[in-house]
């Protein structure tokens, strides 16, 4: 197939994961849908192909009402945050120290300034879990206040291009919550000591959810390439993170006739924009027997922006494989090596002990900054060429590796 047929191809994959498939937030149907194309794709070039299931929630929202004063204030309900509907007297914390002595119970929580800064990580979450934030977490579970308020501002590393950021993004997390932005909670601050009462209308909803891993080749050792499926609720998702998944699906193609010792799994992980990382969890606890068995771990995540070049980097890789990558991606004007990053899948293979490459775009802070997570994260950013010569350079990857 000529590269010019892939790239229609790889612009489909994008418009049926983007446009027809509505939402693929885990545990929704959409997620369902997104998840059940890739594993039918994949299982049509010759894949051995498990979708193996993992408990999930599911979130929907109603929007959220508050009022001060008689005066009415834009928020939104925290995703996957509990309803509620409260009318009680507003105080508020601008740093830990104030959270540390405020009395809070029984009351509206308006959270605001240095302690809103960053979004706070889910309290179960594996990966990365600051104990500045622990902390936080401990001190609004002690005090128990009838919900919060949250006023941020920008905060791109954590929590993309989002303004305002959800300071609190967490289903394990019972105290209900909206956010704001920050100039509203300027606004709002007036109002502590006086009364003011909250609507917030949001439903959890107890499901399930896959990855999907797609297996060819060997046994005894393998090359894992790996993109997340999932995407943040209510957002199209196409650079974070179809993009990713339109190259395994176009790699899965270029491999239908692979039949070399090195194993080959690509994994379609479902989870790294869900609060619980589920699917990664889950990916590692049923794999992890076999991790010892891979000979590096290839993450796609942000890739194929209009703009710019596809980057890649590397993490903890002996020297003959960064060597053969070098070589590989140095006949591909569009992707040359970048800088180390560390917000996506591949440190969870990192973090096992594993050799990992990260692919992404050379634009990825403007990308972080002022797209990902918000309703700009359209097709249209998204280049079906770059994927293509992304994929084929993964192709020539895997055949190299193959004869080491």
């Amino acid at each position: 197939m000529s590269s010019d047929q892939l790239s229609r191809r790889a612009e489909n994959y994008l418009r049926k994961l983007c446009v027809e498939i509505p939402n693929r937030r885990v545990g929704s149907q959409g997620n369902r849908e997104a998840t059940d194309f890739f594993a039918q794709v994949v299982r049509s070039y010759g894949f051995d192909t498990q979708t193996p299931l993992f408990e999930c929630m599911d979130w929907r929202s109603g929007g959220a009402r508050l009022e001060a004063g008689g005066e009415p204030f834009n928020v939104f309900p925290s995703p996957y945050s509990q309803g509620c509907q409260e009318q009680a007297e507003l105080v508020s914390a601008s740093n830990v120290a104030e959270l540390e002595t405020i009395e809070c119970k029984g009351k509206l929580l308006l959270l605001r300034g240095e302690i809103t800064q960053e979004q706070l990580m889910p309290k179960n979450f594996t990966f990365f879990n600051p104990e500045n934030h622990q902390h936080i977490v401990r001190l609004l579970e002690t005090k128990r206040p009838l919900a919060i308020l949250a006023a941020t501002g920008r905060n791109p590393g954590l929590a993309g291009g989002m303004y305002p950021f959800p300071l609190i993004e967490d289903g394990d997390f019972d105290i209900p919550s909206v956010y704001m932005k920050d100039v509203v909670g300027e606004k709002l601050v007036e109002y502590v000591g006086e009364q003011v009462s909250l609507l917030s209308e949001a439903e959890r909803i107890p499901g399930t959810a896959c990855n999907v891993i797609a297996r060819r080749g060997g046994s005894e050792r393998k090359l894992v390439v790996c993109a997340h499926i999932d995407a943040k609720i209510d957002t199209p998702g196409a650079i974070d993170n179809a993009g990713g998944v339109v190259t395994l699906l176009l790699l899965a193609e270029l491999l239908a006739d692979y039949q070399k010792e090195l194993g080959v799994e690509i994994v379609a992980l479902n989870g790294e924009d869900y609060y619980s990382a589920a699917g990664q969890v889950h990916y590692l606890q049923t794999n992890q027997a076999t991790l010892d068995q891979i000979v590096l771990a290839v993450n796609i995540d942000g890739a194929g922006y209009t703009k710019g070049n596809t980057a890649y980097s590397l993490y903890e890789c002996p020297q003959e494989i960064a060597a053969l990558t070098h070589q590989v991606f140095s006949s591909y004007a569009d992707i040359l090596e970048g800088e180390q990053w560390y917000q996506s899948d591949h440190m969870i293979f990192v973090q096992a002990g594993r050799p990992a490459m990260a692919i992404t775009s050379d634009q990825f802070e403007w990308l972080s900054t002022h797209v990902t997570h918000t309703k700009k994260d359209t097709p249209e950013i998204v280049a079906g060429d770059r994927l293509v010569n992304l994929a084929l350079g993964l192709r020539d990857v895997v055949r190299l590796l193959s004869s080491v």
